[in-house]
């Protein structure tokens, strides 16, 4: 296949999933620019990863892969540097509340998301957008059981969070 071929079908496939990149960045970044960086890094990794896809798996789940290693890589280097560079109380700005017009489950179901570990973080986000445990497992590299493990670990943590907050 030549470049310019090889550019067209990347495009094609990328543009068919987009909304994976959105969803990703979405769940990793508050901000607009944070989100506009980290789907440029998805992209680019994307580019220089794609004459490696054979095809053995979908593009979605290679897509899903890819983008959530980059992600955690960006957020762990995002935090480090943010919690180095400018503390909570120096902050000239803070990110726009996004949450703001949405249903009070929802915002609870985002602030429970924005607590936990990137790993579950992806895990959650793969579960919710439908995925089955053997995709989640492919796109995260750890095993089904471990996957529906962890799936039923989250689900009884925000049961319990979810109930005491109703509670309170």
């Amino acid at each position: 296949m030549t470049t310019p071929e090889l550019q067209d079908r990347f495009q094609a496939l990328v543009e068919e999933h987009k909304k994976i990149l959105y969803k990703v960045c979405n769940l990793y970044c508050r901000n607009r620019d944070d989100r506009d960086d980290l789907a440029q890094e998805i992209v680019v990794q994307l580019w220089r990863s794609f004459g490696a896809f054979d095809g053995r798996c979908q593009f979605s789940t290679w897509m899903y892969r890819i983008a959530l290693n980059v992600a955690i890589s960006f957020y762990r280097r995002e935090t480090t540097r943010t919690r180095h560079v400018i503390s909570d109380d120096e902050r000239l700005l803070n990110a726009i509340d996004e949450t703001a017009g949405q249903s009070d489950d929802l915002q609870l179901l985002y602030g429970f998301i924005a607590g936990l570990d990137p790993l579950n973080k992806a895990l959650i986000l793969l579960y919710l957008d439908g995925n089955n445990y053997l995709e989640i497992a492919d796109v995260l590299g750890i095993s089904e059981t471990n996957v529906a493990t962890k799936i039923s670990r989250l689900k009884k943590t925000m049961k319990r969070e979810f109930s005491s907050t109703a509670q309170a």
